[in-house]
């Protein structure tokens, strides 16, 4: 939540042991704020190329300026993409694949939480669209664009950003949710306690960006390729991630007064998702963030639960995002 101070106890360490990246292309939607803006500094800092993935507005324009101040040299390129219209990610896609031949990381960092129950102009619900269904149809877009710097180079990256959230689910994945039933998945009940439909839908979201690593994981491995599939969680970060959230006034003071003691900053919330993007020792199917799903933290392997790598889930997945997102994704 913003406006909650917190210092960065472990990044300043963390950046100064990341690699040189230089001439590498890094891929990364919602930069404006939080992790996004992070990781988009500290990549460029490092000398790599990023393009920014962010629907139009104002703050584009203000966390550019913001990143250009922090890194005079840096390279930043800016795409415009809605997450909530596929029309709008294939077409960023497109401008994508028209810039570069070869990208080394695509972060999937965008996300979206506690929503109304309603559904975007595809029919999808708004957070599982934005959190996961167009980051699969952007991945199945850019793969080839991964599988050349691979070839290339022997290393390319597809980060997923989930969360402690993603074992909040009931019943594990659940396909409806990820069919168009937007507005009809549990209406707008949030309760970080007791549940709710918004709460469900957005816990769905953060197990599937888990499951769609594993899947993609072991369809690489498959092929031998050299592309990894990671993910991260940023425990609890003070970002402006949950400015917009609504929950009961007694959970509330408990998030704000209780619980934020324990918060980290934007900064040490980002190394997870630095690890799966640019520590060369990070391992494609493993998810990096605080130990146990916990708040705060190095970022170090979270071992998944059985139903983040049960294969009738994955395989659910990703037939259900194909269908769902119209396309045919084979690696």
């Amino acid at each position: 939540m913003d406006g909650i101070e917190t210092p960065s106890k472990l990044f300043p360490e963390f950046k100064r042991a990341l690699p040189d990246v230089t001439g590498k292309v890094f891929v990364i939607t919602g930069t404006t704020s939080g992790t996004g803006f992070v990781a988009a500094q500290t990549a460029a800092e490092k000398g790599g190329e990023v393009v920014c993935l962010n629907r139009k507005s104002q703050r584009v324009i203000d966390s550019t300026a913001k990143l250009r101040e922090a890194v005079p040299n840096g390279k930043f390129v800016n795409i415009e993409c809605d997450l909530q219209d596929f029309a709008s990610v294939r077409k960023a896609a497109d401008e994508v694949k028209s810039k570069y031949k070869k990208i080394y990381c695509l972060s999937m960092n965008a996300g979206i939480g506690m929503d109304p129950d309603q559904a975007t102009k595809d029919g999808c619900d708004t957070q599982m669209q934005t959190n996961h269904l167009s980051h699969f149809l952007l991945t199945k877009e850019l793969y080839p664009l991964l599988e050349a710097e691979a070839q290339s180079t022997g290393d390319a990256r597809v980060v997923t950003h989930s969360s402690g959230a993603r074992n909040m689910t009931k019943k594990g994945l659940e396909k409806k949710y990820f069919e168009k039933n937007g507005g009809n998945l549990g209406g707008d009940g949030a309760s970080m306690f007791f549940g709710g439909g918004k709460i469900l839908r957005y816990a769905q979201t953060k197990l599937a960006n888990s499951v769609m690593v594993h899947a993609m994981h072991e369809k690489l491995s498959a092929k031998g390729s050299k592309v990894r599939a990671i993910s991260a969680h940023p425990g609890a970060s003070a970002t402006n991630f949950g400015d917009e959230i609504e929950l009961p006034w007694f959970e509330m003071f408990f998030f704000r007064y209780v619980l934020s003691r324990f918060f980290q900053s934007a900064e040490d919330g980002t190394m997870g998702l630095l690890r799966g993007m640019m520590d060369p020792e990070a391992e494609s199917g493993v998810l990096y963030g605080p130990a146990n799903s916990g708040l705060n933290g190095p970022a170090v392997p979270n071992p998944p639960k059985n139903y983040e790598t049960d294969p009738e889930a994955m395989k659910m997945l990703w037939e259900t995002s194909e269908e769902t997102t119209g396309v045919k994704f084979t690696i």
